[in-house]
């Protein structure tokens, strides 16, 4: 019975690691995100209507008018009509 408990356990902390933040671009042209994460920076291209998850563990996230956000890792950022809204 403890290994089975165990065994879960590991289980919902391995699945609570794979899942981050996530981002929509609901634009009809293609956006970019700047995510600094771990000290370096990265730009993540969004083409029209693409979602992607990213920053499983907190970032920064420099949004397309130039904002800038931490994020915990659970967050949806939104982009619509060039606009980032966090969710």
């Amino acid at each position: 019975m403890m290994r089975f408990l165990l065994a879960a356990g590991a289980l919902v902390l391995a699945g609570n690691t794979a899942f981050g933040a996530s981002a929509i671009n609901k634009d009809t042209e293609p956006r970019t995100l700047i995510v600094t994460e771990g000290g370096s920076k990265t730009e993540l291209a969004l083409a029209a209507g693409e979602t992607v998850e990213f920053c499983a563990n907190g970032c920064f996230v420099t949004m397309p008018n130039g904002d800038r956000e931490a994020l915990t890792g659970s967050e949806t950022i939104e982009i619509s009509g060039g606009v980032a809204r966090i969710k």
